[in-house]
């Protein structure tokens, strides 16, 4: 998906041009003369970067970068036609990312436009999760893959709902299961009030684990509540 330029020039010469280079780039524009429309632009569409004109006739850059910063991360270049430190002084203090003074070399603009992406997307990189398929809790090794469950290095012969109900206890170490939502998530329909079929599968998934009933070292019974495999 192409990324997304806002660019904000009141000369529009110049954002003409800039709209040319970044769409050469393969980066999707949205291009306004001024700060109002700019500002509307943000607040209804995703944007991934924002050029902005220092001088404008209505809203100055200034103030629409102190608005992006009040609710957005993304990058912001400031454009001005001033070479005065104290305007990229003003700019950096009040978030910008970058400063341009005109004129310029569109080609640099757009190789500032890279850097400051590539930038902020290594810095805002999330990682997804990896997925765990596999659990050790003292000695009993499940796994998701191969679907087999060891304890202490022996082979439990588990039916699949068994397994299922184990798993998803691991899933869920340290927390307690209430009956209800082990059910579900197993068995995948409705529970019922008085419903004993997880009891007697715990019972006999227990029987498999040689656990003991009064002192049970995996699947312990939180009374009322439901059941749990401790960390």
């Amino acid at each position: 998906m192409a990324e997304k330029i806002l660019v904000v020039d009141d000369e529009q010469d110049i954002a003409n041009l800039l709209e040319l280079y970044l769409h050469n780039e393969g980066f999707e524009v949205y291009k306004f003369y001024n700060g109002t429309d700019a500002l509307k632009c943000i607040e209804s569409n995703h944007i991934d970067m924002a050029v902005l004109d220092v001088m404008l006739p209505d809203i100055d850059g200034f103030q629409i970068c102190q608005k992006i910063r009040e609710n957005y991360f993304f990058p912001v270049i400031m454009l001005t036609a001033k070479g005065e430190d104290m305007d990229k002084i003003m700019g950096l203090t009040l978030g910008a990312d970058d400063y341009i003074t005109k004129p310029f070399n569109p080609l640099e603009v757009i190789a500032r436009v890279k850097t400051q992406l590539r930038r902020y997307k290594r810095y805002n990189q999330v990682e997804e999760p990896k997925e765990i398929l596999e659990y050790d809790i003292r000695g009993l090794i499940i796994n998701k893959e191969t679907h087999k469950c060891y304890l202490y290095k022996e082979l439990l012969d588990l039916t699949p709902i068994e397994f299922d109900i184990l798993w998803f206890l691991c899933t869920k170490q340290g927390k307690v299961v209430p009956s209800e939502e082990l059910f579900e998530a197993v068995w995948k329909e409705k529970y019922i009030d008085n419903n004993n079929t997880v009891m007697a599968h715990i019972a006999r998934l227990r029987e498999k684990l040689k656990e003991s009933t009064k002192k049970p070292k995996f699947i312990k019974t939180v009374w009322g509540v439901g059941y749990q495999i401790e960390k």
